[in-house]
């Protein structure tokens, strides 16, 4: 009988982030190696059993990672620099992503469009490639002692490559015949583990624009590829938008399925036709593996049976648009939830039970669980009918306001701007300061937690974050950082916080998300419309400069990142959205000015990652996004002093628009990516003040004087000193303050020296 559903994938932290809880007992050195891989076993055996139990038929192995699956390709390749060669494989691992006190980790960057990030692997000719299946096979093995037969994930060859640098400089699909050989090889021992396996080859990279020459690599690549594995279900899974031009050339290839995205990338249904002729099994994705909001189950099946008008039902397969990773892992938690609003969200594990729906509803099938499904599919209209006409969604005021909101853009251009800015804050060339937060001690997260469960007064809460602050500001002065921050002790996230405090949000209790390695974010979501009954940083700011003759920044989160790290409705544009928020920081920012603050910082950490995948909507989303990061700074007079903050992104393809923000002050992160990202900043001739991060926050290890001296060099070669300004590459809230002390401290030292050496 064939199989008739399918989960591209599935989230790996565990349902209450127990890897992430492991994984960071284990780099304290409080567990075992032999304990992280004991949990990670007990964590893989859980998630197949999920996947079992609601009759998911393609379960995934190799999708579970320590870290991340683009590093274990890496490893599974022996694509290791060679700074990194002699340390053990245990060892190896943790330091490709983290780094280690002698060796930089590895360059990370978001997965296409998404907030999560993955390990760049590093590729050079003079490197030695040879296979390490042992991860692949071992997975493989585990599930099926568990009686679960998986198909096996694995990251195709073009995408990894797509997505590698070459620090020895050229193009890196130079290494397509270097690797092909060990995924041949991969394909011919996985051969050897059944009888009928299936393969997924996932290859996002189709999802975008692809130059003529590496569309061309596509056929030969997998015709190569079907010949050594002739008995393997080979599926090449694309996501996150269409990939017409690669199925074209996948639908000639001998591939036996291809996998699509049919609610981020609608345009693939213009391939349907050559699927069709090519006799292939098409994996449908058609419930949402991005966003949180439960299927309408009536659409989807009609979304299958228009499929169906081109492909023939034996031939479809029911899937998530692309991996769960993306969702949280289940609302089983969710105590505090407003029952309404729950019933309208559906995290991973009750996305499993919506693909099954779908599935049994779609190809009719009977049996003597019928009425099980009838009443699952009435549940389903009736929760979405709620969420249509429920009145927590509208509120026509707001609607009014942003409209009719016709303070688009600040006053006065930028050099007049900072000529007057600089008489005011007067600060020197090659001036310091941090992007904003502090460490999250364990006595911080316990006092907010104590307080959001009312164990704690909300005056002893407000003693406990003061106090915070004041050992913050003390430190910044003692050290001599000379543009302060208050250290962010009350905010939770950079999201989450705001989120709590606008009109429209909603929160979970457990909804964390993956962002990378053990890090986890918990991102609100969006189910109405935004406004800000009142202030929300200005009490603590306020305090904060009150305790300084120093100027203390106002930290906020800009609109378009507000934005792309929440679930956001889907029932309205995303550009609505965005204006609504934008509007409401307007708000804050004129708030904050009038209560003395002299500069704002407006982060815009995810403004790349908003981008889509494909040139054609580029141009869309810029117009908007950057709308509306200029109608929330449209309310700052000329002398404030306007800060934004980015983080990994290539900003070739994006400069002008970032010059379009028209921002003072820009701080990105440079640090693990050298000196490239900068220079495009020199090549357009910017005119505005830049922060390039002079040392990496998301490693442990501490910068030496002399590394912070040399980066900062380097820096002056690319801008002159009036320009720059001299920062980390980002927020230090993931960091302990035995960390970030003598890093500090260090770049202070750092910026000394270089002062001295300038003016002699």
């Amino acid at each position: 009988m064939s199989k008739k559903n399918y989960i591209v994938g599935f989230p790996r932290i565990g349902e209450q982030r127990e890897l992430k809880k492991i994984l960071e007992s284990f780099w304290a050195k409080k567990s075992s190696f032999n304990e992280v891989l004991d949990l990670a076993h007990e964590l893989k055996v859980r998630h197949w059993n999920y996947q079992k139990d609601a009759g998911i038929e393609y379960i995934s192995s190799n999708d579970f990672s320590l870290y991340d699956n683009m590093l274990d390709t890496a490893i599974m390749l022996g694509a290791i620099p060679k700074r990194f060669v002699n340390l053990r494989e245990e060892e190896l691992y943790f330091a490709m992503a983290r780094g280690t006190n002698t060796n930089t980790a590895m360059e990370m960057t978001k997965w296409f469009n998404t907030n999560y990030h993955y390990i760049v692997p590093e590729l050079s000719l003079e490197d030695e490639y040879r296979l390490n299946s042992s991860k692949i096979i071992n997975e493989y093995k585990e599930a099926k002692e568990l009686g679960i037969q998986t198909k096996i994930n694995i990251i195709g060859p073009l995408t990894f490559l797509g997505l590698s640098k070459r620090v020895d400089q050229g193009d890196t699909y130079e290494f397509l015949d270097k690797i092909i050989p060990i995924y041949e090889k991969l394909l011919q021992e996985i051969l050897q583990l059944d009888d009928d396996i299936t393969v997924q080859i996932d290859e996002p990279i189709f999802s975008k624009d692809n130059e003529e020459k590496i569309l061309n690599l596509i056929k030969p690549l997998y015709d190569r590829l079907a010949k050594v594995s002739q008995n393997i279900n080979i599926i090449v899974t694309t996501y996150f938008e269409h990939s017409n031009e690669a199925t074209k050339i996948l639908a000639t290839t001998p591939v036996w399925g291809i996998g699509l995205d049919f609610l981020y990338g609608d345009e693939n249904f213009k391939s349907l036709e050559l699927i069709k002729n090519s006799d292939k099994k098409l994996i449908a994705g058609v419930v949402d593996g991005r966003n949180i909001w439960k299927n309408n189950i009536t659409k989807t099946i009609q979304l299958l049976e228009k499929i169906s008008e081109v492909i023939p039902k034996e031939n479809i397969i029911v899937s998530s648009s692309c991996s769960l990773l993306h969702t949280p892992f289940t609302l089983k938690y969710e105590k505090n939830m407003d029952a309404d609003i729950k019933n309208w969200l559906s995290f991973a594990v009750e996305k499993l039970d919506e693909v099954s729906l779908v599935s049994h509803l779609f190809f009719n099938d009977s049996d003597t669980t019928e009425d099980k499904y009838s009443l699952a599919l009435e549940a389903n209209k009736k929760a979405n009918e709620s969420r249509r006409s429920s009145l927590l969604i509208h509120d026509k005021e707001v609607q009014k306001r942003v409209k009719n909101f016709t303070k688009l853009s600040r006053d006065g251009e930028y050099q007049e701007r900072i000529k007057i800015q600089k008489e005011i804050l007067k600060y020197e060339d090659l001036v310091t300061t941090t992007i904003g937060s502090f460490p999250q001690t364990p006595e911080i997260r316990k006092a907010r937690r104590e307080f959001k469960k009312g164990e704690i007064s909300k005056l002893k809460y407000e003693e406990q974050m003061k106090d915070y602050i004041d050992h913050c500001i003390s430190f910044q002065e003692e050290c001599g950082i000379e543009v302060l921050v208050h250290g962010e002790p009350e905010r939770n996230d950079m999201v989450e916080y705001f989120g709590e405090q606008l009109k429209g949000y909603g929160f979970s209790q457990n909804g964390w998300v993956q962002s990378y390695g053990s890090r986890c974010v918990k991102p609100p979501f969006i189910f109405g419309d935004i406004s800000r009954p009142k202030p929300m940083t200005v009490d603590w700011i306020t305090y904060a400069q009150s305790k300084t003759d120093k100027i203390m920044k106002g930290m906020l989160t800009g609109p378009v990142t507000i934005l792309n790290w929440s679930f956001v409705r889907d029932d309205k544009p995303r550009s609505e959205v965005s204006k609504q928020i934008a509007v409401a920081l307007s708000d804050e920012i004129d708030d904050l000015q009038k209560s003395g603050i002299k500069i704002i910082q407006v982060d815009e950490a995810a403004f790349k990652e908003g981008y889509p995948l494909r040139f054609e909507k580029i141009k869309i989303y810029e117009k908007w996004a950057l709308r509306d990061f200029k109608i929330s700074v449209s309310s700052a007079k000329i002398q404030t002093q306007i800060h934004t903050h980015m983080c990994y992104s290539e900003f070739n393809d994006i400069i002008e628009t970032i010059e379009a923000m028209d921002a003072d002050v820009i701080s990105i992160e440079t640090a693990r990516s050298g000196n490239e990202l900068l220079k495009i900043f020199k090549k357009v001739g910017y005119k505005q003040e830049v922060g390039p991060g002079v040392y990496d926050i998301h490693s442990p290890r501490i910068p030496s004087v002399d590394e912070i001296v040399k980066q900062i060099n380097l820096l002056l070669e690319v801008l002159p000193k009036s320009q720059l300004w001299i920062n980390p590459d980002c927020g230090l809230k993931t960091r302990k303050w035995e960390e970030v002390k003598p890093s500090l401290q260090n770049m202070v030292e750092a910026v000394k020296i270089i002062r001295n050496e300038l003016n002699r």
